[in-house]
């Protein structure tokens, strides 16, 4: 076993009962393409507002975020959740939608949940502040912690679809069923994504998406880590299959 691996067993908390494969996980073909939606927005969107979004840049973005009224989250919410990390990460993350905490604070990941994704990217010599992008397919918290519903989605979808492109990352990471199923344009089971590579179409380009378990999960069912462990693998040989990639530690 080389040292990473080692590393992370201590990370994931994973005991001497997980037996990890041996070689590198296997880059499966397209399993299927998402591209970007287009100038035509549901709900509150309109299509003058969405071609707005599209060429926003970073800071144009956030303020839009900031200031959104498209859905009626705006008036339940607290402050709305943009996303932390680098603006030009190699990973993006994506998740579901902010909870109780990151509604209070402002940030995506936060508690025992976001200690244990910490851990996850320190496993494949990621780093929050530097090499990933972590973002939310909602940027309001839903009352309840409930589901999102399709307006909101709809209401939302333009903001992270820009995300992408003014990160231009080489992978994504998909954290849980619901971010899956919205990243993709799916209704598939969390267990039919995982183990493949997916594609997202920005613009031009075709980033590969990786589907994973959300560290809440995890943290309620650890005997599947040992899954997890196996996605983050993918997602680590997709990295360091980018034209000039920097090495994993």
């Amino acid at each position: 076993m080389d040292e990473s691996r080692r590393r992370a067993w201590d990370w994931l908390e994973i005991g001497p009962a997980w037996i990890p494969r041996t070689g590198a996980p296997e880059l499966e073909t397209d399993a299927g393409a998402r591209h970007v939606p287009g100038a035509t927005g549901a709900g509150a969107q309109d299509a003058a507002g969405v071609a707005d979004i599209a060429v926003m840049n970073w800071e144009s973005l956030r303020a839009e975020v900031t200031a959104c009224q498209r859905c009626a989250l705006a008036g339940t919410r607290t402050q709305t959740v943009f996303g932390v990390g680098s603006p030009q990460a190699r990973c993006l993350v994506v998740g579901e939608a902010p909870g109780a905490e990151e509604d209070r604070r402002g940030e995506p990941f936060v508690g025992r949940a976001g200690q244990l994704l910490d851990r996850m990217l320190a496993a494949i010599g990621c780093s929050r502040e530097r090499d990933v992008f972590i973002a939310n397919v909602l940027k309001c918290r839903p009352p309840g912690n409930r589901d999102p519903l399709p307006a909101e989605v709809a209401a939302c979808q333009h903001f992270l679809a820009r995300q992408v492109e003014l990160v231009a990352p080489a992978v994504i990471v998909v954290l849980g069923r619901f971010a899956a199923q919205s990243v993709l344009e799916t209704d598939a089971s969390i267990a039919s994504l995982r183990g493949q590579r997916h594609s997202y179409r920005a613009g031009s380009a075709q980033i590969p998406v990786v589907v994973t378990y959300h560290p809440a999960y995890l943290l309620r069912n650890p005997l599947d880590k040992g899954k997890a462990w196996r996605d983050l693998c993918l997602a680590a040989e997709l990295l360091r299959a980018t034209p000039g990639a920097m090495p994993l530690g």
